[in-house]
């Protein structure tokens, strides 16, 4: 059975035996309907993911792995803020009358900095380093920029990516302040997995670990039936994954040069409700 599955099945599980609940409490988000959105939390989970051994996409239920995949390369890649240069909905909700989610995330990309080997922004610095210094304790990216933050739609969840080489391996770790553990927890996971395998694939070496770290990780009231339902569900085998192996440059890919094969998978939970 696929481990993302028993990792996933054991962190709900333990969020909804052990968390704390906001219930009552002075909290930020809301539902459509301006109730507040409470949730039970646990702080500090962690989970690691052996990208060698297998894809972490989840079988419980399907993790649209496309559509992810164009998500974080708007962010990486294109580094864009704004909603009309993707295709999915995902970030309408924070976007204002001209598609743009302000000075976040795929604008913190693009930023440019002075480093000891040229200006370059945060991407290329990574880039550079796991091809010319790959045992630097220093790649890494972050974009919890605190002189923006009044100016961004949303504050990152994901905020930070450290990168470091074992041997033939790259590792990575994932840092989110906060997770809506139904809504975005594997497409996070996916993501980051993803990114691992195309910066290995185009600097000279093979995945290694994916640990993801989430500070505040939660299940909202209004989803704690659907992850009872969910986590009760049958599990399958890992798909398969590869990438297009002739893509040598990182800003060359593509959603479609990524390719999962036997995914076997439960039926998609549909109209989860965000809260905002």
């Amino acid at each position: 059975m696929s481990k993302a599955d028993q990792l996933f099945v054991t962190m709900c599980e333990d969020i909804l035996d052990h968390g704390f609940s906001t219930e009552g409490q002075k909290v930020r988000p809301h539902w459509e309907d301006g109730t507040p959105a409470y949730t039970i939390k646990n702080f500090g989970v962690v989970n690691r993911y052996d990208l060698s051994e297998e894809f972490p996409a989840l079988t419980l239920r399907r993790t649209a792995v496309k559509t992810a995949v164009e998500e974080m390369l708007w962010i990486w890649q294109r580094k864009s803020n704004n909603i009309r240069d993707l295709n999915a909905h995902i970030w309408d909700a924070w976007a204002d009358e001209n598609g743009s989610i302000g000075k976040a995330y795929g604008y913190q990309m693009g930023v440019k900095y002075r480093f000891p080997q040229g200006e370059m922004d945060q991407v290329d610095n990574v880039i550079w380093q796991l091809k010319n210094q790959p045992y630097s304790r220093r790649i890494l990216t972050n974009i919890y920029n605190f002189r923006d933050l009044a100016e961004m739609g949303l504050e990152p969840c994901a905020y930070s990516v450290t990168f470091n080489v074992t041997g033939d391996r790259l590792n990575a770790i994932l840092n989110q302040r906060s997770q809506d553990i139904l809504a975005a927890n594997n497409w996070n996971v996916v993501q980051y997995a993803v990114l691992v395998y195309m910066m290995a694939q185009v600097t000279g070496f093979r995945p290694g670990e994916l640990v993801h770290v989430i500070a505040d990780a939660h299940i909202y009231d209004r989803h704690v039936d659907i992850i009872r339902e969910l986590i009760r569900r049958p599990q399958y085998p890992a798909p398969k994954f590869r990438l297009n192996p002739d893509v040598k440059d990182f800003y060359d890919f593509t959603p479609d040069d990524v390719i999962l094969e036997d995914y076997q998978h439960g039926p998609q939970v549909k109209n989860i409700p965000v809260a905002v």
